[in-house]
């Protein structure tokens, strides 16, 4: 069978078995398909003939492009899980990733701002101005509530209550969540609701909660260039990913005494041990300011 057709079929089975985002569904289909060109370019095979020793040589000339081992067990786990899906359905009768040894990893500690950086970033934009007073609102729900860009641009306007001060959140694997916003946040949402939305829409019907200037959904890449354009506004020169404030926002519930559990609901983590990697933030963050400001650090 041709690896195209192959990966489809196994993109579609994780779509309907597990409910995966777009985003995941995504990268497995991007890391099959490019082994499975090089295969078919450099070993003349498909990629249901891969043999172990044609996935070791492809493994080899990723990392002679300076593939990272970041990368390289992605790409593992997606030819694991793309394999037991080929033996399941018969496509294949032995798994040639068995012999693939994990590559080791570091515990990259996840990019932060500090509780003053978050204040200039959500104080940055021109709250006179239209878009301003959405980015506002925006930012500071992403912040009050540590969701992910996509979840906060994907909102509707029935995913919040404003009299409750909750949002409701749609994760990945569809798994929801229903997280408090806070006072300030839901002030800015109020400001948002009664000023700017209504300028946006005009008139349109637009379930998109923050919609762009033509009245659609926001993408996340064109919010994530906002908060980028802002932080440079305010002078933040610290390493920024469209996680940043979602980051912020577990770590600095953890300084202030947070229950770990707590956080792992809100962030929508269906595992404690990825909730974790915080405590480190935290600890690690401690210790530098400790060296900076002890004088006998």
């Amino acid at each position: 069978m041709q690896s195209l057709v192959l990966i489809d079929r196994f993109v579609d089975s994780l779509w309907l078995e597990k409910g995966l985002g777009r985003h995941t569904l995504d990268a497995y289909r991007s890391d099959l398909t490019l082994c499975a060109h090089w295969l078919r370019v450099h070993k003349h095979l498909e990629l249901a003939e891969v043999t172990p020793d044609g996935l070791m040589d492809y493994f080899g000339s990723r990392f002679r492009e300076g593939f990272k081992s970041s990368s390289a067990a992605r790409l593992r786990s997606s030819l694991r899980r793309f394999f037991r899906f080929c033996m399941r359905e018969g496509y294949v009768k032995e798994d040639p990733t068995l012999m693939l040894v994990a590559p080791r990893l570091g515990r990259r500690l996840p990019d932060t701002l500090s509780e003053h950086d978050v204040d200039m970033l959500l104080a940055a934009p021109d709250t006179a101005e239209v878009l301003g007073l959405r980015d506002r609102a925006m930012l500071e729900l992403l912040y009050a509530c540590g969701l992910r860009v996509s979840e906060l641009v994907g909102l509707t306007a029935s995913d919040v209550n404003t009299r409750q001060g909750v949002v409701r959140v749609v994760g990945k694997g569809g798994k929801e969540r229903v997280i408090p916003m806070g006072e300030d946040a839901l002030s800015w949402l109020n400001d948002y609701y009664r000023e700017a939305r209504p300028a946006l829409v005009s008139g349109r019907p637009c379930d998109a909660l923050f919609p762009s200037l033509r009245g659609e959904f926001m993408t996340r890449q064109t919010f994530w260039h906002r908060i980028k354009k802002y932080a440079l506004v305010c002078g933040i020169r610290s390493a920024l990913s469209p996680h940043t404030l979602r980051h912020a926002f577990a770590t600095h519930l953890l300084n202030h005494g947070a229950d770990l559990r707590a956080v792992q609901l809100l962030l929508g983590h269906s595992s404690l041990s990825t909730t974790q990697i915080y405590t480190h933030v935290a600890k690690h963050r401690l210790r530098q300011m400790h060296t900076l400001h002890h004088p006998r650090a």
